[in-house]
């Protein structure tokens, strides 16, 4: 694979982040009014990929004014029209792809691995969206007790869709969104992450631009929370809030939004569980579960959390485990070869490694210790690791392995289920059709048998139960999520009244 160099040393993507270092409002690219700038920049080195000028609270407000006018000549647009245009975008971004891995890569500080992988993700994501143009305006018909009456239920646009997305994988969160939501006649309100916010938004805007979207369909706002506030969650133009994100921050929205009546989707954080049980394939459960594990440094929603291993393989399995992960090379992810690049920011570097510092205050074995170095963090591995600990109660974020002894395999279910999350899990075994029956007894929103816990498809649905979210993303699901459910009835004759 080819290595990706620092941005800056080429004058055509140096030319090409400039251009998408604004807000997108209306069709145009608008510089923020707050007076506030932000610094983007590559979390392995620190040094800054662009300088944003923050928008402030009056321009969000009048995004969505934008939006929701433009919305009204949108939805009446054609099938063909919308094809027209997201076929465009979808050329703009195959043909910016080294461009756009790139920026995935100093953005989020992924490896060249995570990039393309997440690239291709999304790219699945748009040519998916595009089947979706059809969805709307097509009456299904049903039968009415009445004769004469013509009974027919249709898929209507929504509206205006606010789209929150988070730091860790902002191109493919994005497009999952934005994409099927004008397919199918709404607008966008955007807000990426600021610390992605080109990766994460202002791609798509050039994308559009290129395309041809008529102006104010899609509107990306580069801004933080202290000039925001609440507005994307309380503005009376928004009909649906898309949010990818942290619990706690779910919760707030699920509760602002149910006190504005507003319809949600939220995808929240997980614990997700890969299970070992007795009869799997040691050798194929470790390649498994360290891929699942530390795949773009552990900063994935549904990456596995908790490793639970049967005791009849554990000793074998943590040994086996321990010698692969050590083999894994950590450092700058624009060389192809490293498996491990930073976390995103000082903070989060920080958090996990107080995680680190909890586990070995409660005394948690620790077998493998890793080391620091700047947002760089070489891999921890736990073992023996109690389930009601800290670090088994958390979701982690970062490279921290944690394995966990079960008696049986009905115990490893019940571990596994132990956890106020419910995003995604893993049961790694040789007998198929008992994993298949167990994944059923394992609450979660998905459950994948010998395979890492972090896998989507566009055309299943993608979510979770309990604390990890609400609503599902994917084809057939995000269709009902982002369209309004209308019944029209048509009475052919003269209906005689009692009164």
């Amino acid at each position: 694979m080819q290595r990706y160099e620092d941005l800056s040393k080429s004058i055509t993507i140096g030319k090409w982040i400039k251009e998408l270092s604004k807000s997108f409002i209306n069709g145009k690219w608008i510089e923020g009014k707050s007076g506030r700038y932000y610094d983007i920049k590559d979390p392995y080195d620190n040094s800054v990929v662009a300088t944003i000028g923050l928008a402030n609270l009056q321009q969000i407000k009048e995004a969505y004014e934008i939006a929701k006018n433009s919305q009204k000549e949108w939805s009446k647009s054609t099938p063909e029209q919308r094809t027209v245009v997201l076929t465009k975008a979808l050329n703009y971004i195959k043909e910016n792809k080294e461009n756009i891995i790139q920026l995935i890569i100093r953005e989020t500080g992924g490896t060249v691995l995570k990039a393309e992988f997440e690239y291709e993700m999304a790219i699945g994501d748009i040519t998916d969206a595009i089947k979706m143009v059809d969805e709307i305006y097509v009456p299904k018909d049903y039968p009415s007790q009445n004769p004469n009456k013509v009974s027919r239920v249709y898929k209507l646009p929504l509206g205006v869709i606010t789209s929150i997305t988070p730091f860790n994988f902002p191109f493919n969160l994005g497009t999952r969104t934005v994409f099927p939501a004008i397919a199918l006649g709404n607008s966008v309100v955007h807000k990426p992450d600021i610390q992605v916010g080109l990766i994460g938004g202002q791609v798509f805007a050039k994308a559009f631009e290129e395309a041809g979207l008529p102006a104010g369909v899609y509107n990306s706002i580069l801004t933080d929370l202290q000039e925001s506030g609440d507005e994307f969650l309380t503005n009376p133009h928004s009909a649906f809030i898309s949010f990818t994100g942290s619990t706690p921050v779910g919760k707030h929205i699920g509760k602002i939004a149910g006190e504005n009546l507003k319809q949600v989707a939220l995808e929240l954080g997980g614990n997700n569980p890969l299970i070992v049980l007795g009869d799997a394939d040691v050798e194929q459960a470790v390649k498994i579960a360290t891929f699942s594990k530390f795949l773009h440094s552990g900063q994935i929603c549904a990456i596995t959390n908790r490793i639970i291993v049967h005791n009849d393989i554990y000793d074998e399995f943590v040994s086996k485990f321990v010698e692969r992960v050590k083999t894994l090379k950590v450092g700058d992810p624009k060389d192809p070869n490293t498996n491990i690049g930073p976390i995103i920011n000082e903070h989060q570097t920080d958090k996990i490694m107080n995680f680190v510092a909890k586990a070995k205050e409660e005394g948690v074995k620790l077998v493998l210790h890793g080391q620091r170095n700047g947002n760089l963090i070489t891999p921890f591995v736990f073992i023996d690791v109690p389930n009601d600990s800290t670090l088994a109660s958390c979701e982690l974020f970062g490279p921290i392995a944690q394995i966990i002894p079960a008696k049986s395999d009905e115990e490893a279910i019940s571990i596994a289920n132990n956890t106020e999350f419910g995003l995604s899990a893993s049961i790694i075994t040789s007998n198929l059709e008992s994993g298949e029956r167990l994944a059923l007894e394992i609450e979660s929103g998905m459950t994948h048998v010998n395979d890492m816990s972090a896998l989507a498809d566009g055309n299943v649905p993608f979510g979770g139960v309990k604390q990890s979210g609400i609503g599902r993303f994917g084809y057939e699901w995000i269709v009902e999520e982002f369209t309004a459910t209308k019944w029209v009835t048509v009475q052919k004759e003269p209906i005689d009244y009692p009164f």
